[in-house]
C-alpha cells in the first residue's frame, strides 16, 4: 500500500512539459512488438486518465511524486483545463492520486494494491521439480555437461599441484585478474589486474561495493524497474532505494540529475547495457550525462554489467567507463559475472574499479568469506582461454529462442505487446491491464513458474501490469510455456502435466 501523504518526506515531482512528452510517448507508441493498438474513442478525460494510470502503475512516475497544477498540465498539453480537472478527479476516485489544500497532489496506488516483496526471491532447489514444470523466474542458462567434464579432466592435475598452497587470495586467483583485465582491454578500457577483485558471482560484487561505500540509511538511485535481489540487499542493509525511470534509451537522464542534487545518494545502481528486465541499451549520450551528473554530486556509479556479453542485434557495447569522461569513469565501479555468458552454478564474478578501491574492496569481503575458492577460479580459467566461442554460440541461441517466443505469445495472446530488446534474455510484457500477481498465482496450476512484475519494482504496486518472460529455455518449452500462460490468462481449465522433455533443460 502506498505511503500516506502525512508520511511522504521526498521531494519529487514531475513539472508539466516533462508529464506532457510522457503522455504523448504513451499515446503515440510506435513499433512495440505485437497487434497495433485500437484507437481510443473514449472521452478525452478518461483516455488521459488511463494514460496518467498506465505511467504510474509502469514506474514512469514514481509513487509520491507531485504532478503539476491542472491549468499547468493544460497548457502543456494543448486541452482545456475542464478535460484534465476531469482526468485528474477521476484519477483520485480509482485512487492513483491524493490531493492536500495547500501542498498539492501526488501520486499514489490504490488501497491493498501489492503487497509487493519489492527485491529477491528464492529460487526452487530442483528446477525440474513437478510443482515448477516449466521455469520462467530465472534468466539463465544451465552448462553442457560434455564442456564441463572435459575441463574438468584438464584442470585436474593443475588442481593437485595447488593444494599444497594455502588457498587464501583476497582478490582473487592472480590468472583469472589478469585474464578478466585482458577482456576489458579486447572490449577498449584499459584495466590492469590490480583494479580487479574476483567475487562468488556479481551480487557478491554488489554488496560488497554497498557495504563499503553506504551506512544505513543513504539514498541509493536506482533505475526503475530492476534487478529485484539488488534492491533486496540494499533493503536488508538499511539502505533507501530511490527509483528513477527507464526510458527507451536507459535511464532518464534529467530525473536522474535531479534526484542526484535531491537525494544526495551515497550510490547510483544502473544497468545500462541490456537492463534487467526491460533489455533496453543505454545511449552513449544518456551515459555521458549519467556520470557528470554523479561526479557533480559525488556519488559512486556501481555499473552491473552481468548481460553485457548478450548482445544479439548491435555489437556488444564498451564498457560503461570507456564511455564517459575520465574523471567521471574514476567512480564508476564494474561488476561482471560469467553467470550469463557461461554458467550461474560457476559462482564467479568480478569488480574492476581503480587500484585503490580494488585494495579497499579486497579488504571488505575479508569480514565475511576471507577468499574465493580457488577450484571455480581455475575451472574459469580454463573456460576463459577456450575463447568467446562458446558465448557466440550461447547468442545464436537465443535469437533463435526469441524469435520462438515472440512468435508464440503473437499467436497465443495478441493482447500483449514488448519492445524486442537488441540484447540480454528476457522480454518485459505489458499484458495491459494491471493482473501479473494474479497471473502468476493461477499459471503456477498450469505447470508454470512466473513471476510479477511488482517484484522488479522499488514502489511497492507497481508494474502489475507487466511480466518478465526469459528466452533461455528451449524453443518447444518456451512455446509450450505460452499456451500454459494463456490458459492460466483467460482461466481455462489446467493443462496435463508437462512432458519431461519439456521441463528444465541444464
Amino acid at each position: 500500500m502506498a505511503a500516506p501523504l502525512d508520511l511522504v518526506t521526498t521531494d519529487r515531482s514531475v513539472g508539466s512539459t516533462r508529464l506532457a512528452r510522457l503522455i504523448r510517448e504513451v499515446a503515440h507508441l510506435g513499433g512495440a512488438a505485437g497487434p497495433a493498438a485500437e484507437p481510443d474513442r473514449r472521452p478525452a478525460y478518461r483516455a488521459l486518465a488511463h494514460t496518467v494510470r498506465g505511467l504510474i502503475l509502469d514506474g514512469r512516475i514514481a509513487l509520491r511524486t507531485r504532478v503539476p497544477a491542472e491549468r499547468d498540465l493544460a497548457a502543456a498539453l494543448g486541452m482545456s483545463r475542464t478535460t484534465v480537472t476531469a482526468a485528474y478527479d477521476l484519477l483520485r476516485e480509482d485512487g492513483f492520486l491524493e490531493s492536500r489544500r495547500g501542498s498539492g497532489t501526488w501520486t499514489t496506488l490504490p488501497p491493498g494494491s501489492g503487497p509487493n516483496v519489492s527485491g529477491g526471491w528464492l529460487m526452487a532447489a530442483q528446477p525440474g521439480a513437478a510443482d515448477v514444470a516449466i521455469d520462467l523466474s530465472c534468466a539463465s542458462f544451465g552448462m553442457p555437461g560434455a564442456l564441463i567434464a572435459e575441463v574438468l579432466a584438464e584442470v585436474g592435475p593443475r588442481i593437485a599441484e595447488l593444494t599444497a598452497d594455502p588457498g587464501y587470495y583476497h582478490a582473487g586467483w592472480p590468472e583469472l585478474r589478469e585474464l578478466v583485465a585482458e577482456r576489458y582491454v579486447q572490449r577498449g578500457l584499459p584495466t590492469t589486474p590490480d583494479q580487479i577483485v574476483i567475487t562468488s558471482g556479481a551480487q557478491h560484487g554488489n554488496v560488497l561495493a554497498l557495504g563499503l561505500l553506504c551506512g544505513p540509511g543513504d539514498r541509493v538511485v536506482v533505475e526503475s524497474p530492476t534487478y529485484p535481489n539488488s534492491v533486496e540487499a540494499m533493503r536488508r542493509a538499511r539502505l533507501r532505494p530511490v527509483p528513477v525511470p527507464v526510458g527507451e534509451d536507459g535511464i532518464e537522464s534529467d530525473v536522474l540529475a535531479a534526484q542526484l542534487r535531491q537525494a544526495a545518494p551515497r550510490v547510483a545502481y544502473l544497468i545500462p547495457d541490456f537492463q534487467n528486465p526491460t533489455g533496453t541499451l543505454m545511449s552513449a549520450e544518456r551515459r555521458a550525462e549519467a556520470a557528470d551528473a554523479a561526479r557533480a554530486a559525488g556519488t559512486w556509479i556501481i555499473n552491473d554489467e552481468t548481460v553485457s556479453d548478450m548482445a544479439l542485434d548491435v555489437p556488444a557495447p564498451a564498457p560503461f567507463p570507456a564511455s564517459v569522461s575520465r574523471a567521471a569513469a574514476e567512480q564508476v565501479i564494474s561488476v561482471g559475472s560469467m553467470s550469463k555468458s557461461h554458467w550461474g552454478g560457476l559462482r564467479i564474478g568480478w569488480i574492476r574499479t581503480t587500484p585503490r578501491m580494488a585494495t579497499e574492496l579486497a579488504g571488505q569481503r575479508m569480514a565475511t568469506d576471507m577468499a574465493g575458492s580457488v577450484l571455480d577460479q581455475i575451472i574459469a580459467v580454463a573456460l576463459l582461454r577456450r575463447g568467446w566461442g562458446f558465448v557466440e554460440q550461447r547468442r545464436e541461441l537465443l535469437r533463435r529462442q526469441r524469435a520462438a517466443l515472440e512468435a508464440a505469445l503473437a499467436a497465443e495472446l495478441p493482447g500483449w505487446s514488448w519492445r524486442r530488446p537488441s540484447g540480454g534474455l528476457s522480454l518485459w510484457v505489458d499484458l495491459g491491464e494491471p493482473s501479473s500477481s494474479e497471473l502468476a498465482d493461477r499459471a503456477a496450476a498450469f505447470g508454470v513458474r512466473l513471476v510479477g512484475g511488482p517484484q522488479f519494482g522499488v514502489d511497492p504496486g507497481t508494474f502489475e501490469n507487466r511480466v518478465r518472460i526469459p528466452f533461455t529455455l528451449p524453443e518447444q518449452t518456451l512455446r509450450d510455456a505460452v499456451r500454459r500462460l494463456a490458459a492460466a490468462f483467460r482461466c481455462e481449465a489446467a493443462l496435463p502435466p508437462v512432458p519431461e522433455e519439456n521441463r528444465w533443460v541444464a
